[in-house]
């Protein structure tokens, strides 16, 4: 990967973990205020049901934020864009598509081959 391609890449994993962690913030202020405004069972409980649902897209995001860090932490360690699997280097432009892949397309393949046989 070239200096002017990983900067674009540490640019745009800065952005997501902006991102989910503006969005983590703005759901917990969010579930705080709202659980207040429904005193009607019926309007609690389809509350409730859409908290369940925004702590679940935010526990994606959690392990999200997890693979951005980790790849922010390998662009630091100058070990980013190199296959964990294979050590080859992982093709710039997975990597400006998926910035937090840890796998080059052929070893990603094959682990999905092998996760179907399961």
């Amino acid at each position: 990967v070239r200096a002017k391609q990983l900067k674009k890449i540490k640019v745009r994993l800065e952005e997501m973990q902006a991102e989910i962690l503006g969005e983590s913030e703005e759901t917990v202020h969010g579930m705080q205020e709202e659980s207040t405004l429904y005193p009607d069972p019926n309007d609690r409980a389809s509350l409730e049901t859409e908290h369940i649902n925004n702590l679940r897209i935010r526990d994606r995001e959690r392990k999200l934020l997890t693979k951005v860090e980790e790849a922010l932490e390998r662009v630091e360690n100058k070990t980013f864009g190199y296959c964990e699997n294979c050590g080859k280097e992982i093709g710039a432009e997975r990597l400006l598509i998926r910035p937090v892949t840890t796998y080059c397309i052929v070893c990603k393949e094959s682990l999905e081959a092998a996760e179907d046989k399961i």
